[in-house]
């Protein structure tokens, strides 16, 4: 068999691959929107069932096989070739692959399931006890996965790699001290600041349909393909891309609260904006696929604060949004935008504003290597969150579903996940920075609603990529320098200088 052959039939596995891969992403979009209560326990054993299946074909010897015989291939010699990609995330994936044993990764399946679940029945009635022995089952399975593929000093490495290609611990160590240097700096000036934004603007009264219809308008118009997508509820927003032409987002509505829901959908219409803008024509294939969740997040961050939370982007929607909102037709643009962007310390991840953001990040990073390094046990999760919840923000938590129940992440064993947000938002600076430079006044273009403009610079520096380069490569390449948390230092100063007047 010659290299071309063994490359085509590789494009075969990996598009059947795919499309078991896309119906399992299914089902967990189900299962976190429509399913009955009762159906859950099927549920996890149908995905643990696809698990398996999906596990034998990612570990199938052959792949091995058909990767040796691609060895000196001539259309391997541009590093950066669709071919050369493919080949180089095929033999990525398939060497982690075959480190998980096939009882680990079906375990691990049917865990995440049954997590999530309890998970969603546990939050709204703060049940630490039910959900613990559900908890400690996974981070004991993600402690044997991550022995199982090894690492060189941090068993927190390997889950990483898993969400951001490349990155270790120790990186994101440093990431974090500058960023808390910058931000602690600005929170100083903030509080000091006379001006205080009134926060009853946004608990006002907010029709739940009228929110709905305001959201997806707006998301629609900054780019996102509801022909190619749906808005739907769950009790954590997120995003599925369960294949071309079917992008599915979700949020979760309060009526007393504009920022929860609102929010929430434009960042889940950039992770679907991104997910829609990648070169679909090589889909079922490494090439097309996120390079990484930190850039996914750069997408997201991007479109929900960069461009919706600024003052340009709602002198252009407010009027809408007045005439959509009956609770805003007597608040000026100014105190909106003002209470919108309010910095304050608060409880709930995501509800928190970009100034703090990061420490929320910060503290379930902190914990998260606690406990791949057996430093800390399950059981005593509440009381070391109440006790950096403290230490951060000066807050505790009066129930767990405000404290460290309140995010998903950790019921579907996605620990490694967390750092990306703040990646996410250290790249969104960098890259605005970028487009700002080749497009001109962003605000400029924001109040007029020129968003096209910037939707078309990220498809071409970003989108259209797919994975051609890692992480950190992208952002050189897209910036002309590595990534740099200062841009998010200098934006998050400029921007709540102005809002505070404590320029």
């Amino acid at each position: 068999m010659n290299a071309t052959q063994a490359y085509e039939k590789l494009c075969t596995h990996s598009k059947e691959t795919a499309y078991l891969g896309s119906v399992i992403g299914l089902l967990h979009w189900d299962g976190r929107t429509y399913i009955p209560p009762k159906g859950h326990g099927h549920r996890a054993e149908q995905l643990a069932f696809l698990a398996k299946i999906y596990h034998r074909m990612a570990t199938n010897p052959k792949i091995g096989e058909l990767l040796a015989a691609m060895e000196g291939w001539e259309k391997l010699g541009d590093p950066l070739s669709v071919e050369a990609v493919n080949v180089r995330e095929w033999n990525r994936l398939y060497k982690r692959a075959v480190k998980i044993p096939e009882r680990l990764a079906v375990e691990l399946a049917r865990a995440s399931a049954e997590g999530q679940a309890a998970w969603e029945k546990a939050r709204p009635l703060s049940d630490w006890g039910s959900f613990q022995p559900y908890l400690e089952h996974l981070v004991a399975l993600k402690k044997e996965q991550a022995e199982a593929l090894g690492y060189e000093s941090e068993p927190y490495d390997p889950l990483l790699d898993y969400y951001e290609v490349g990155e270790k611990a120790r990186n994101l160590e440093r990431i974090f001290d500058r960023l808390r240097a910058g931000l602690v700096q600005l929170l100083d000036r903030i509080k000091g600041s006379s001006r205080k934004p009134d926060a009853s603007i946004r608990h006002r009264g907010f029709p739940l349909p009228d929110q709905e219809v305001f959201a997806k308008e707006v998301a629609r118009r900054i780019g996102y393909d509801l022909d190619g997508g749906r808005l739907d509820v769950s009790a954590h927003p997120f995003t599925s891309g369960i294949g071309p032409g079917d992008v599915r987002i979700t949020t979760r509505y309060d009526e007393h609260s504009f920022n929860a829901s609102f929010f929430a959908v434009i960042h889940e219409a950039g992770h679907g904006i991104y997910h829609q803008g990648l070169p679909l024509e090589h889909w079922g294939l490494p090439f097309c696929r996120p390079v990484s969740l930190g850039i996914n997040e750069s997408q997201s961050r991007m479109w929900e604060n960069f461009v919706a939370r600024s003052s340009a982007f709602w002198r252009h929607f407010y009027p809408e949004a007045q005439k959509r909102f009956a609770a805003l037709q007597d608040v000026s643009l100014e105190d909106f935008c003002l209470s919108v962007n309010e910095v304050s310390p608060s409880l709930v991840r995501v509800e928190a504003d970009e100034v703090t953001y990061n420490l929320h990040i910060l503290l379930r990073f902190e914990l998260e290597i606690l406990l791949m390094r057996n430093e800390l046990e399950v059981e005593d999760l509440p009381e070391a969150w109440n006790h950096k919840m403290e230490k951060y923000f000066g807050l505790t938590p009066p129930d767990h579903a405000q404290g460290m129940m309140q995010d998903v992440h950790w019921s579907s064993g996605s620990i490694g996940y967390f750092p990306t947000y703040t990646l996410g938002n250290l790249y969104a600076a960098q890259f605005f920075r970028a487009a700002e430079k080749d497009l001109g006044n962003m605000d400029d273009l924001m109040e007029r609603g020129d968003f096209p403009n910037l939707l078309g610079w990220l498809r071409e520096k970003i989108h259209s990529r797919g994975t051609r380069y890692a992480p950190r490569d992208l952002v050189k390449t897209v910036t002309g320098e590595d990534p740099n948390p200062q841009y998010l230092i200098d934006y998050l100063s400029r921007k709540y200088g102005e809002l505070y007047g404590v320029g």
